[in-house]
């Protein structure tokens, strides 16, 4: 992937579309809050360039990791529980990644009810690389360490006492995200965890689809 530009290609869109469904769910979530601050900073869109960070997307596309540009978020303008909303806005990213998958996943069993009928063109292989993608962010992501949503999503649960506690991990969080990464370590964690969601997205994608080919 890293020297081939065919391989460039065929991963673009996905991370493309998986970066920047990611950030605008979370800006959707938090303006739905009742947060201006997303789109007061002009990320309350689907326009990629609105949450691109260069430095991020270049790593991302060249060394298979990095990172866009957070969503800004004021947690004083939520309504309700403010705890509970950020780990919902959390959440939001990892979730739309997942639907992007499972919406991939559901247009290939739409277009190959059978393995017989499965092509492998540059398509197939954009759509299964725009499904891969995007299940690896959102499991990512889920990881619970700072700066990652996981780490909103547990905090919202910890008691007070224990979220500060687990708060000053943040200055930490990102040597310790790198060497997990170059370690390898990372890795052995998540593969298990994409392969049990892939799992299961793929077996519910292929039950929708069975019965809407039943219907038409």
């Amino acid at each position: 992937m890293i020297f081939d530009p065919l391989s460039w290609l065929l991963y673009l869109p996905g991370i493309l579309i998986g970066i920047t469904v990611h950030e605008y769910f979370h800006a959707l979530a938090a303006d739905r809050a009742g947060d201006p601050t997303p789109a007061y900073a002009g990320r309350l869109t689907l326009n990629p360039l609105a949450h691109l960070d260069w430095l991020g997307f270049l790593l991302l596309l060249f060394a298979g990791f990095g990172w866009a540009r957070p969503v800004p978020v004021n947690p004083l303008n939520f309504q309700g529980d403010r705890r509970l909303q950020m780990a919902l806005v959390s959440l939001a990213g990892p979730t739309a990644n997942l639907l992007v998958a499972f919406t991939g996943l559901l247009i290939y069993h739409l277009s190959f009810p059978t393995a017989s009928a499965a092509v492998y063109g540059s398509g197939v292989q954009m759509l299964w690389a725009l499904i891969r993608i995007n299940i690896v962010l959102a499991v990512f992501n889920l990881i619970p360490l700072p700066p990652l949503d996981g780490s909103k999503i547990l905090a919202a649960f910890l008691p007070p006492a224990a979220e500060r506690s687990f708060w000053e991990l943040e200055r930490y969080s990102t040597l310790i995200l790198v060497l997990l990464i170059f370690s390898g370590f990372a890795g052995r964690i998540l593969r298990p965890a994409v392969s049990f969601v892939s799992l299961w997205l793929e077996v519910g994608a292929a039950a929708i689809a069975h019965l809407v080919l039943g219907v038409l």
